[in-house]
């Protein structure tokens, strides 16, 4: 650093027990710069699907593309929409979005069409498209909160990603769980209970 002027190493060893740690800046109020996993996932149906985790900073939107090839190797077609963040909303994503016919969240490049009905319609997907983004939000601060997802205590890089790829592995199981609960109740009973309403919402 001294002898090139610069304040940048690359891949800079910050803590001697755990060598693969590196600082990633995010610029968040309570923490500029934070140390661990970065974990890119996506979100189907309720499952969470890790689709990145890099122990180095990476641009979510170079994830786009290769994300949705997998959801149609897994399910054989693409999908018809992709709720997803500002940062995905780059060149490469959207000619490839408009390639497969597949609705990328957020507002339409150019002038709004003249068609008051259309423009009402437009604005109607973009707030849907929001509030249904608001699960990957839900689904990290369900892992946080709940399944120790921001408290790792491996140690070993390799340790410390099956750790992390189990937390999700567990949330899955236990939404399958209350879908079986749901399904369960719902014939048993001929109708759906009320106190399952606040936690079946999505299911109506």
């Amino acid at each position: 650093m001294y002898t090139r002027r610069t304040h940048k190493i690359n891949d800079r060893i910050v803590s001697i027990s755990q060598p693969h740690v590196r600082p990633i800046v995010r610029g968040k109020a309570t923490a500029e710069t934070e140390f661990g996993a970065k974990v890119a996932i996506s979100i189907v149906d309720g499952y969470a699907h890790v689709e990145t985790l890099s122990w180095d900073a990476f641009n979510e939107g170079k994830t786009l593309i290769e994300s949705v090839e997998r959801y149609r190797q897994r399910y054989g077609f693409y999908p018809e929409a992709v709720q997803a963040d500002k940062i995905y909303r780059n060149k490469e994503n959207l000619r490839y979005c408009e390639l497969h016919g597949i609705r990328l969240s957020g507002p339409r490049l150019g002038r709004p069409p003249a068609d008051k009905a259309l423009q009402k319609e437009q604005r109607r997907l973009e707030r849907q498209d929001a509030s249904e983004r608001n699960a990957i939000e839900g689904k990290f601060g369900e892992g946080k909160r709940r399944y120790g997802l921001a408290r790792i205590m491996a140690r070993l890089k390799e340790t410390a990603e099956s750790v992390i790829c189990l937390q999700f592995l567990v949330m899955n199981l236990e939404r399958r769980l209350r879908v079986i609960l749901f399904i369960f109740f719902r014939h048993l009973l001929g109708h759906k209970p009320a106190f399952l309403d606040r936690h079946y919402r999505c299911f109506d």
